[in-house]
């Protein structure tokens, strides 16, 4: 197993593999159809434009176990510094630890890139997914309560917040 920034040409058919699986099962994305292959282009491009990593686990023989990135929290210029993260595991892998390994790549980029706030937005009820945060130092910032509505019902997003040492000199540029 190998953790290695992600590229559209190696792993896009992989990552979509995995979305669309959540997509269809569960309410981590509030999506309600799967995304399409020529979805990936656009997404690859914006993580590239942002200069946002794609972290993924690798196994040895070269599938795809589990990925995570950030991307702009807010789009006006005093949101610089902060990001909003995701982190998807295939299926077959979660409870493995490779959430947690994820989020730990996706910390250490996120202070070598001089960010200082990551945040999550979590549905409510993914108790899993909260406790991986709390375990690692996220603190809950809030939920807005019936801010989406998938299967058949409505879904608070729960938000937690892990604020970094980072930058060391924060400017208005």
């Amino acid at each position: 197993m190998k953790v290695l920034r992600c590229t559209h040409d190696q792993h896009a058919t992989q990552i979509l593999e995995i979305f669309n699986e959540v997509i269809l099962s569960s309410t981590a994305l509030f999506d309600y159809k799967p995304r399409t292959p020529e979805s990936m282009l656009a997404w690859f491009k914006a993580k590239e434009n942002g200069r946002f990593p794609v972290i993924g686990v690798e196994a040895d023989d070269g599938k795809l176990l589990g990925f995570s990135s950030y991307g702009t929290f807010r789009a006006w210029p005093a949101y610089k510094y902060t990001v909003e993260h995701s982190i998807y595991v295939h299926q077959d892998h979660r409870g493995k630890g490779l959430g947690r390994l994820l989020m730990q790549e996706l910390i250490t980029a996120a202070q070598d890139q001089n960010y200082h706030v990551l945040v999550g937005g979590i549905e409510a009820t993914n108790l899993g997914s909260i406790a991986l945060h709390e375990a690692l130092g996220f603190s809950h910032a809030g939920t807005i309560h019936q801010a989406g509505f998938k299967f058949g019902r409505w879904l608070d997003l729960s938000f937690y917040q892990l604020i970094l040492r980072t930058p060391l000199s924060p400017d208005e540029m």
